[in-house]
């Protein structure tokens, strides 16, 4: 077995040596914000899409940009409004005088990483739309069904502070994104930094210094990475604790009216890998789950009104359950 672990740490390591120079690049535009650019590698290498929540300002575009231009990629910037229609998003049949036939005019949709900017301002056939074409990778317009071209990554952003016009993702929709993040603002060195990088002049775009054939290989290689039983079988006791909190001992039964779904531990695992990946490491640890725990599970679990009235918010629950429930 340690001669297969060292097998896959060499192959994780070849595999992995574009993360640093990616990482070096996006860090040259971006300031700080290092918690949201590893989840928007971990959502690119382990082929998840990710839901984004702060305050405008603090960089989230430019991070989705930067991470595009850093990648050669194609990136489109949506925004989301309450008259968007889903030929908007993803494209309609243009009747042609001459030929007498209708063809397919491409949207916005088709390109490899796209920012779907306050998701929530439109209505539901809208981001119905949208988590279709991220669910099966694929767009159907008029009677032609059209692949979308990989790397394909949706990040969509929501806005905490402004709810009047929203329509609210339904639960069901939310649980199609593999993490959804909370962004704070930067700290007060990392303010004055971006003080005297941007209050001049605008920062200077990203160079393209990783091939998306570089992200499509390491893709492959990313199931190589080993998990244990033992964490695996972690995975799943985890996500049933939300599911049967009195079964592992946890005083919140009354409190989450609906546990995490299957998909939730699926995710959990393929986020694990590509968190190890993301470190260079052929193999998960305990600490690679419970660092990216709380990003997936956070909005999986449903709260009851008796939570809401005590201000318990998921993150707590979450945090409880990984002290509770024994770590292999």
């Amino acid at each position: 077995m340690q001669f297969e672990i060292q097998e896959i740490q060499e192959k994780v390591r070849e595999k992995s040596a574009f993360i640093e120079r990616l990482q070096q690049e996006m860090q040259r535009v971006i300031v700080g914000q290092r918690y949201m650019v590893d989840r928007l590698l971990i959502g690119l290498l382990a082929q998840g899409h990710i839901l984004v929540e702060g305050v405008p300002g603090l960089a989230k575009t430019l991070a989705v940009k930067t991470m595009a231009q850093s990648i050669r990629t194609q990136f489109r910037r949506i925004q989301f409004t309450p008259d968007l229609l889903p030929a908007d998003l993803l494209g309609t049949m243009i009747y042609h005088q001459k030929t007498g036939e209708f063809l397919p005019k491409k949207g916005p949709i088709f390109a490899n990483v796209i920012l779907a900017d306050e998701i929530n301002r439109a209505p539901a056939k809208v981001q119905s739309a949208l988590l279709e074409a991220m669910q099966e990778r694929q767009v159907t317009i008029g009677d032609t069904t059209f692949p979308l071209e990989e790397p394909f990554l949706v990040m969509a952003t929501q806005n905490p502070i402004e709810q009047e016009g929203t329509y609210p993702l339904p639960e069901a929709q939310v649980d199609r994104f593999m993490l959804k993040l909370r962004v704070d603002y930067p700290s007060a060195a990392e303010e004055r930094q971006i003080l005297d990088r941007m209050a001049e002049k605008d920062a200077a775009p990203a160079q393209a210094v990783v091939e998306p054939s570089e992200i499509l290989s390491a893709r492959e290689a990313l199931p190589m990475v080993y998990m244990d039983d033992k964490l695996k079988d972690y995975i799943v006791q985890l996500v049933l604790a939300t599911r049967d909190p009195v079964r592992f001992g946890l005083d919140i039964k009354g409190l989450i009216e609906y546990g995490a779904s299957p998909r939730a531990t699926i995710f959990l695992s393929r986020s694990a890998k590509a968190y190890a990946f993301l470190r260079r490491r052929g193999y998960v640890t305990p600490d690679d789950i419970k660092s990216i725990g709380l990003d997936v599970l956070r909005h999986r679990i449903i709260l009851t009104y008796e939570a809401e009235a005590e201000a318990v918010t998921s993150e707590e629950i979450i945090r409880r359950v990984f002290d509770k429930v024994p770590v292999p």
